[in-house]
């Protein structure tokens, strides 16, 4: 089985909405798929915040016109109907001050960096 890792560290809708294409289209596909959110792309899946998201350009604000299916119903899908395991950066929550009952309930436990780079290994590994 191919092994997807994706790193999403920004928090602009265009690179959210890319890094859930890809997530949710690699689970789909039958890949193992390992989504790591750390920096400004956790505050999105803190609970109530996903509207907080802001666009970059022409795109980001055609994918909100065009009504394309936001991002993290992307993410769910993934988690939901393929083999996407999306976690939380540790750290990142904790310069936030988000607990873990904070976040959409589709998100599995808090990683550190250590632990999503040792199971990255030997994966197709993009970054967001």
């Amino acid at each position: 089985m191919e092994k997807i890792s994706i790193l999403v560290t920004s928090g602009s809708r265009e690179k959210l909405q890319m890094a859930g294409m890809l997530a949710s289209v690699g689970a789909v596909s039958g890949s193992e798929v390992l989504v790591f959110l750390s920096m400004n792309a956790l505050a999105p899946f803190v609970k109530d915040h996903a509207d907080d998201v802001p666009v970059e350009g022409e795109i980001g604000r055609l994918l909100l016109d065009k009504q394309a299916p936001p991002f993290l119903q992307l993410f769910e899908q993934a988690a939901e109907l393929g083999d996407a395991r999306i976690h939380p950066c540790s750290m990142a929550m904790d310069i936030l001050g988000v607990g873990r009952d904070e976040l959409l309930p589709f998100l599995g436990a808090p990683l550190g960096l250590t632990k999503f780079l040792s199971e990255a290994q030997d994966a197709q590994t993009w970054s967001f």
